[in-house]
């Protein structure tokens, strides 16, 4: 018997897979949405008039920080999506912690930039 006539036809797994596009496309959505973030944050920088070198480097910051953050988020929504597209076929399947925790802690950077960022244009020195 070959390795592919063991395996499940992909017909018999159609639910899970569609789940899968769509957990990867909303990842997508989710990187894109830390991208305009970052450009948001970065625009800050150079339209305000009263702007002192803390909330500068607080906008680069956060700007930068949110766009490789979204990027990064795209990529690696893309390896989890053709490695559970896997595991769906060959009934192997794991729950993926690893693009979790980095989200996570992706948001709690970029959150602490901006509160800091909006702290000192509200507050300014």
């Amino acid at each position: 018997m070959s390795d592919k006539s063991s395996r499940i036809p992909e017909s018999k797994t159609v639910q899970q897979h569609l789940a899968n596009e769509r957990t990867f496309l909303a990842w997508v959505r989710t990187g894109i949405a830390m991208a305009g973030i970052g450009f948001l944050a970065a625009g800050f920088g150079f339209h305000s008039t009263a702007y002192d070198r803390i909330a500068h480097l607080a906008a680069i910051i956060t700007g930068i920080t949110s766009l490789f953050g979204g990027i990064a988020v795209i990529g690696c929504s893309a390896i989890a999506y053709h490695r559970k597209r896997t595991q769906i076929n060959e009934q192997t399947f794991q729950a993926t912690t690893g693009l979790i925790t980095f989200l996570s802690l992706l948001l709690l950077v970029i959150g602490l930039a901006l509160a800091v960022l909006l702290y000192v244009l509200l507050f300014p020195v």
